[in-house]
């Protein structure tokens, strides 16, 4: 039933622990909000489930797909289906974007995801080299519809983003939690996080949550979770009702 499974995780960086006894589950074909303030955790908890080496898991478990992933190396987990957009990615000088895309997926119409994401123009670039922040978030979302992965996982797709932009990345997001097909026929999820909710304006979400000293404090409904934020701030999630997460 579930394709994702953390179970009480914690985790630190530099001995300081920034998950603490973290749960969440996310079924095959759904797409899950976070929201929260900056230093939350948010981001740890991307890139713990990528399995980015600097952090330490101090207790817990993550399950993908039934497997204890919680050890593995990025690119077995990569292999396993999980990808993720990253909110500042490096610039790779000599290496060009229809180049990149071949590498993720050899089998990949390189022109036809580019033109998908307006970006037939940057074929021939380094990749992300001198890029403004759209096209960066571009640059990673054509990275992942090249990738197709089961599990997509995008930082901030919203941020520093205009609103041509942020349709092109919201219409990308849907494709790839194949929101254009029926409800029992996805089987592709995904996690974003978004500080201000304007990416939701152009994909569709099924769930939200609230984050606060590194644990969800609130879940429910996405629009009336941001409501609710706007209303009264973070705290006032806190204690708010919620279902299992």
């Amino acid at each position: 039933m579930w394709l994702l499974e953390i179970e009480d995780l914690s985790v630190s960086i530099g001995g300081k622990q920034v998950l603490k006894n973290f749960n969440l589950r996310i079924s095959r074909g759904e797409t899950h909000v976070l929201f929260g303030p900056n230093g939350t955790g948010k981001t740890t908890l991307l890139n713990v489930i990528a399995g980015i080496p600097r952090y330490v898991v101090d207790g817990g478990r993550i399950v993908f797909k039934g497997e204890d992933i919680t050890h593995m190396s990025m690119d077995e987990r990569a292999r396993l289906g999980i990808g993720m957009a990253f909110q500042r990615p490096p610039a790779i000088r000599g290496l060009r974007l229809k180049d990149l895309i071949k590498i993720i997926n050899p089998k990949a119409d390189a022109m036809a995801i580019l033109r998908k994401m307006d970006f037939e123009a940057f074929a021939d670039r380094d990749v992300n080299r001198g890029f403004s922040g759209g096209e960066v978030k571009r640059s990673e979302m054509v990275q992942l519809l090249a990738q197709q992965p089961d599990f997509v996982m995008l930082d901030e797709p919203d941020s520093g983003v205009d609103l041509e932009n942020i349709k092109l990345i919201g219409e990308a997001i849907n494709t790839l939690t194949q929101k254009d097909q029926r409800p029992s026929q996805r089987t592709k999820s995904g996690v974003i996080i978004t500080h201000f909710g304007h990416i939701l304006d152009y994909m569709k979400a099924d769930r939200a949550h609230v984050m606060l000293g590194g644990s969800i404090v609130c879940s429910g409904n996405p629009g009336e979770i941001l409501v609710q934020i706007k209303k009264s701030g973070y705290e006032g999630c806190v204690g708010c009702s919620t279902c299992p997460v």
